[in-house]
């Protein structure tokens, strides 16, 4: 028998994965990923893009690219994404990345030795926790309200625990689609100064809002260089191109181009060419203010729904953006049992929320639903379904 290695044994498979796998059968309404409408995808753009870059730089395309990145887009992610947010960069602070997932352990492989302390939101994403498993972190919960992290809780587990890093989802979190405040954004990044904490904002849903005002990265408070910023082409152009992009000092950059140097060498270039660009065509503000109306409408079907179909005592977030909503049920409820009825009886997928716990003791009654993949009418039959497996449980 093989022997694994220790740290793929203390890994357990994504939680979001395996729900995929009930997508062969075709009678499943899944609430469970968090993909992007089909119906927002642009493949004749796409394709148009493709078609002219690889007639025009044929060569390009195909080769191999440097570990930092197509150089076009990361001017074009400096011109087109950073400078409207309020934020001043030159090559030196990007990397790309393929993912921004791949951003998350990139940073987790620059800043974190085996058994350090890391602080993240309660509950968080529960691929991060994953790969905090992996380097076997000390993972500490930081209490999370209806205005993101709390701070306050942040600044007392940073004094008891000496953290070497926080990792946050600022705006439409994942999962609770919960958004930290401006007061809040400045006091992370006065409290990492503090204590020479590192910040991981992993952003990827910023730009999906759908009401209210927007607010500035925490990256703009950052007077001590001390903020790693993540963003996604995956949830505002396409998944299946994975792009990201990493924003950090000049001192940081280096080391996680040698990370990912022991990773993937480069993110593909052809997927890199067409976000440059689709951003340098300025495709990209019309794409996001065309598509925030369709959002939109499935997130209020689903809040009526829960309203409506789910039980009473359900508490749940009303998110202004992103593709997450969050449903907390009393102590004692267990939403792992409800998704076997749900899938196999009535034919109804969502994540049970204890994966996204440090814990996984905690969030047994928690669940988390996605807006973003189905039709109003989908959604609407969908919930109509949860409602007959919570019944049955109930």
């Amino acid at each position: 028998m093989v022997q694994f290695a220790d740290r793929v044994n203390r890994v357990n498979p994504s939680a979001v994965r395996e729900i995929f796998k009930l997508m062969a059968d075709p009678e499943i309404i899944s609430f469970g990923g968090g993909s992007p409408a089909n119906e927002s995808f642009e493949p004749d753009i796409i394709k148009e893009i493709t078609a002219e870059l690889l007639t025009k730089q044929p060569d390009l395309m195909l080769q191999y690219g440097t570990t930092e990145g197509w150089t076009p887009l990361r001017d074009a992610y400096i011109e087109h994404i950073a400078k409207p947010k309020g934020l001043a960069f030159d090559r030196g602070n990007i990397i790309t990345t393929t993912g921004s997932t791949q951003g998350i352990s990139l940073s987790i492989d620059a800043f974190v030795n085996e058994g350090d302390t890391v602080l993240v939101e309660s509950p968080t994403f529960l691929a991060t926790l994953m790969v905090f498993a992996k380097v076997n972190a000390n993972v500490v919960a930081v209490d999370m309200d209806e205005d993101g992290m709390r701070t306050d809780d942040l600044a007392a587990k940073l004094e008891a625990t000496g953290a070497r890093l926080i990792y946050t989802i600022p705006t439409f979190q994942n999962p609770t689609g919960r958004t930290l405040s401006l007061e809040r954004r400045k006091d992370v990044a006065k409290l990492a100064a503090l204590h020479g904490a590192v910040v991981i904002e992993d952003d990827p849903y910023c730009d999906l809002r759908y009401s209210g005002e927007a607010l500035p990265p925490i990256k703009s408070f950052d007077d001590a260089d001390n903020v790693i910023m993540l963003n996604s082409f995956s949830k505002i152009v396409s998944p299946g191109l994975r792009v990201g992009t990493v924003a950090a000092s000049a001192e940081i950059i280096p080391k996680l181009t040698v990370a990912k140097q022991c990773s993937d060498t480069h993110t593909a270039i052809l997927p890199q060419a067409i976000c440059a660009e689709y951003l340098n065509r300025g495709l990209l503000p019309g794409h996001l203010k065309s598509t925030a109306p369709m959002y939109k409408e499935r997130l209020d079907t689903m809040l009526a729904c829960i309203e409506k179909y789910l039980p009473a005592e359900a508490e749940y977030t009303r998110p202004d953006g992103g593709v997450f909503i969050w449903l907390t049920m009393p102590d004692g409820f267990d939403a792992q049992e409800l998704l076997v009825t749900a899938t196999q009886k009535y034919k109804v997928a969502f994540v049970p929320g204890a994966p996204f716990h440090a814990d996984p003791a905690d969030g047994k009654n928690t669940l988390r639903l996605n807006f973003s993949g189905a039709t109003p009418d989908k959604i609407e039959e969908g919930m109509q379904r949860l409602s007959k497996a919570f019944a049955a449980q109930l």
